[in-house]
């Protein structure tokens, strides 16, 4: 059967979006400068992410070519839905975010609190869509294992980061107040 071309699309799409994004966070960490932050993670802690999102677009292009074939059309649609999904509340992230998004998670007291967009709901939407991603990438080619390793793996670099990044967020004045009483991906209750 080969390689499935809209599979194939679907992982150079997410690598050139992962190069543009990388290219977008040095001009915004640029333009921070004058008013530095502090980032959330390590340079080996940043490292380990990068290497996973590298496997997110690796690993299962890498399983399917070992199987020889794709998902089925069953699976394949919804997750690439998903993906689709995931793009549209990522960039929803970044457009309200604007200059104090970056890759880094560099937080700076003086680029406000961002409560528009998606952030009136949620916390944390752009973690949200790289959950939805790392789930719907490897799910659309049929690639099992990389999406159970790449999963396990991810989890606790992940947690790792938002809760260093969320120890940064709540020293900014008024962002407790402001954003503590939402979930970190899911709305919560009145």
């Amino acid at each position: 059967m080969g390689f499935p071309p809209l599979y194939a699309g679907l992982l150079g799409v997410t690598a050139a979006q992962r190069l543009a994004e990388l290219a977008w966070s040095r001009r915004n960490l640029r333009r921070q400068a004058r008013s530095p932050g502090v980032a959330a993670a390590s340079r080996r802690a940043f490292a380990g992410m990068v290497a996973l999102h590298a496997g997110l677009i690796v690993l299962p292009g890498l399983e399917v070519l070992w199987r020889g074939r794709g998902a089925p059309a069953a699976l394949a649609v919804p997750a690439g839905l998903a993906w689709g999904l995931a793009q549209a509340l990522r960039y929803w992230s970044l457009q309200a975010l604007g200059t104090a998004w970056n890759v880094r998670a560099v937080v700076s007291s003086e680029a406000g609190i961002v409560s528009r967009g998606p952030y009136r709901w949620i916390r944390h939407p752009n973690y949200l869509a790289v959950i939805l991603e790392f789930l719907a990438i490897p799910a659309a080619g049929g690639a099992w294992i990389a999406l159970l390793a790449l999963n396990l793996a991810h989890a606790p670099v992940l947690a790792r980061r938002i809760r260093a990044e969320e120890r940064l967020l709540f020293r900014i004045p008024g962002y407790r107040e402001q954003m503590g009483g939402k979930g970190r991906f899911l709305p919560r209750r009145r």
